[in-house]
């Protein structure tokens, strides 16, 4: 190093620059308006395409809309899905078991685009929890009050993003 590098450094050593220059920056911000989010009280926007809890949907005449294909169990990459059916008396497929384990879930939605009949759906309830590990098993039942319960949203939003699709 040279002797005026040296002296340089000296100086900005001695008069504290470098912590002048991180006050001037904390001072800078201190002033202008937080972008915290306090979370319970206050909600971030969703994005209309937020893949959050699973629901499972009904015709209007109140019949069950998945027809036991198993596409979605198929293409599931996590294994997440677990479904059994049964031939009906007029021969149709329905499923006597459709479980959901959300622990093994990636929520990637190949569940949802690879359904026909627009069955399964992922809503945009993220405000769930478990406190152990079979609290997030959904079941068929559960999945379908799910879908129930939010028909209306459900609906509004499969109608709002079937431009994209």
């Amino acid at each position: 190093m040279s002797a005026v590098a040296s002296i340089k450094e000296f100086f900005n050593t001695f008069f504290l620059l470098e912590l002048l220059k991180g006050m001037k920056l904390t001072g800078r911000h201190f002033l202008s308006p937080a972008i915290t989010v306090q979370f319970p009280e206050e909600k971030t926007p969703l994005s209309p395409r937020f893949r959050g809890l699973h629901a499972l949907r009904r015709y209007e005449n109140g019949e069950e809309r998945c027809i036991a294909c198993k596409l979605c169990e198929a293409v599931c990459p996590a294994l997440a899905i677990t479904i059994e059916s049964e031939v009906r008396d007029d021969g149709s497929r329905r499923t006597t078991r459709y479980d959901i384990d959300l622990t093994k879930c990636i929520f990637c939605g190949f569940c949802e685009e690879s359904c026909p009949v627009d069955s399964i759906v992922e809503t945009h309830i993220f405000e769930y929890h478990g406190e152990k590990r079979g609290d997030l098993y959904f079941t068929k039942d559960m999945l379908l009050a799910v879908g129930d319960r939010y028909e209306n949203e459900i609906a509004a939003n499969k109608e709002a993003d079937a431009a994209y699709r």
